[in-house]
């Protein structure tokens, strides 16, 4: 019923990209672990899939 797609997705604050060329595909069922050390994007994502 629903599913997330990011594709070729930025994020950038000035200068500095928090998220470069991102893509993932979560399908409808599936579940989704985001993991990495600190200050990788993995918040940022969250956030911006969210809004």
């Amino acid at each position: 019923m629903a599913e997330v797609r990011l594709t070729g997705v930025w994020k950038m604050f000035g200068d500095f990209a928090a998220v470069k060329d991102m893509n993932l595909h979560v399908k409808d069922g599936e579940f989704m672990i985001l993991l990495g050390p600190s200050g990788c994007g993995k918040t940022t994502t969250l956030r911006m899939i969210s809004g």
